[in-house]
């Protein structure tokens, strides 16, 4: 088992910053992929951003240049740094491990973005 814990979503103004944090925890080394997602209200959750162990990085077209995801050196912490931050941005971001074939959610963290 795998449980993830995000943190670091608030309120921001258009054009602000903001990073994200997950933290893994349990059976981490068998993971071999991470991401963020997001869920708007009434939408469906769309990937953001993940991470591949020892692979590449892979963005949403929305946020490419504007977002970076990256992780600890461990493995155990997932990060997304959210520049330009733009009204539509806002949603629930949650945080996403996948091990073999199995993924594990954490329980999202929301982000709002006013103009």
């Amino acid at each position: 088992q795998v449980q993830l814990v995000e943190s670091g979503g608030g309120l921001v103004q258009a054009g602000g910053s903001l990073r994200l944090s997950c933290a893994a925890s349990g059976n981490i080394f068998s993971i071999n992929a991470m991401g963020w997602y997001r869920q708007a209200p009434g939408k469906q959750r769309q990937m953001v951003a993940t991470i591949i162990r020892f692979g590449s990085t892979n963005y949403a077209d929305s946020v490419k240049g504007r977002f970076t995801i990256s992780t600890s050196d461990a493995w155990n912490r997932v990060y997304l740094q959210m520049n330009g931050l733009k009204p539509e941005d806002t949603g629930v971001y949650y945080c996403k491990a996948e091990r073999g074939q199995e993924d594990y959610w954490g329980q999202g963290t929301q982000v709002t973005v006013s103009s």
